[in-house]
């Protein structure tokens, strides 16, 4: 759906790029996370592929389209959504959509079928500009499902939103995509991304370091530990067991054992720990 190399990005059409050299492709049917820090290129990478901004080095394709000969028929195959919202603020909330969906050459959602698939349906009469920064972007989210689209950009869904409306935009990804919905995420969110996506890629200062499965990338970078909490005697203890280690592998034995044992769970690394010790930067 995705294929892209070679990207090089200049907002000041000089040698200070944005990108650098970004190579990548995103096959059918996948949830690909592209992630980083705020100014690490994403946003810029989302815009090529999206047409916001034109190709300056390298070539891409996107959804059967050359990024070099941008084609409008490409938007009745993508869908958008921003970090940034922008609706309509004069418009409710149904308008909005009524209006987007006349853009399209191709078959669209239902409206009201939407608002109520975000949590919208109760305040479809009411104007966007009354709306919380929350409800703005649960209505561009529902905004770019509009078209049904095969390839749908993602930038930040769940960022501003309460933990149960977060679960319910993720559980809509999920459902779109054992659809065949092949999903473009761009987010600094780990959890999310672990979550979501079949692969991702690390993103910082335009350049892009590595990309694999979260799977992947714990088993290849992250420990082995165990953490597990015993009685020994009437005092809880604490133990942190990395099963790399020969000497630390019998000790668990003998805490089985003992069988005093109150609390075990692994502890795996988590894909922002990963991160950072692959590009040395935080993701703030």
């Amino acid at each position: 759906m995705i294929k892209v190399d070679n990207l090089n990005y200049s907002y000041t059409k000089d040698k200070n790029y944005a990108l650098k050299n970004v190579s990548f492709q995103v096959e059918q049917g996948e949830v690909f996370g592209f992630l980083g820090p705020s100014g690490a290129g994403k946003s810029t990478t989302q815009g090529i592929l999206t047409g916001l901004l034109p190709i300056q080095e390298g070539s891409g394709q996107v959804a059967g389209y050359d990024l070099r000969k941008f084609d409008r028929k490409v938007f009745n195959r993508i869908g958008v959504s921003f970090e940034q919202s922008n609706v309509y603020g004069k418009l409710t909330a149904l308008e909005n959509l009524e209006f987007y969906r006349k853009l399209f050459d191709v078959e669209t959602m239902d409206p009201e079928e939407l608002l109520k698939l975000v949590g919208l349906d109760h305040v479809k009469n009411k104007k966007a500009g009354t709306f919380s920064k929350g409800m703005k972007h649960r209505l561009t989210f529902a905004r770019s499902m509009i078209n049904k689209p095969s390839l749908w950009f993602l930038d930040e869904p769940t960022t501003g939103l309460d933990p149960a409306i977060a679960g319910s935009i993720k559980d809509i990804v999920k459902e779109k995509n054992k659809e065949g919905t092949t999903v473009f995420l761009t987010t600094h969110n780990m959890f999310i991304a672990d979550e979501l996506c079949d692969r991702v890629g690390f993103i910082v200062d335009g350049q892009l370091k590595v990309i694999d499965s979260p799977r992947n990338l714990k088993l290849q970078y992250g420990k082995k530990v165990v953490q597990v909490e015993y009685l020994k005697g009437e005092k809880l203890e604490t133990a942190l067991i990395d099963l790399s280690n020969e000497e630390e592998r019998l000790l668990l034995n003998e805490i089985v054992k003992d069988g005093h044992i109150e609390m075990m769970h692994t502890k795996e690394a988590t894909l922002e720990e990963i991160f950072i010790r692959l590009t040395g930067r935080g993701l703030v």
